[in-house]
């Protein structure tokens, strides 16, 4: 087992932005998760692109994932070439998105805010 002085040497020796790959693709997860849901809920998809997708697909979970790979591709092209600020802004981005998801989720389930 690894002393804690060991894991900070590995943690180190890590490139720069590891821990905004590693954020972007649990984002990517959440919005995979958070869509399915808005989805199965009865919501429609907004984003003209995964819609036109998962039609093309004929199937929404195809066309999801389809654009999660190529979203996924893309952040790994940012990691590997040091673009942590482009991944930074993606991650503010999605976390956004993932919010805008679970708020569509609430509406599709028919939840009422009471003052």
């Amino acid at each position: 087992m690894a002393t804690a002085a060991q894991q900070l040497s590995m943690t180190r020796a890590l490139p720069k932005a590891t821990d905004q790959l590693l954020q972007f693709i649990y984002l990517q997860g959440l919005d995979t998760l958070t869509t399915l849901a808005f989805l199965l809920a009865g919501a429609q998809e907004a984003n003209p692109l995964v819609r036109t997708l998962m039609n093309w697909f004929g199937n929404p979970l195809a066309g999801l994932v389809a654009v999660k790979i190529a979203a996924l591709m893309l952040g790994y092209y940012c990691w590997n070439k040091g673009k942590a600020a482009t991944l930074r802004r993606a991650n503010v981005f999605f976390a956004l998105l993932v919010a805008w998801n679970l708020f569509c989720l609430l509406l599709a389930l028919g939840v009422r805010w009471k003052a």
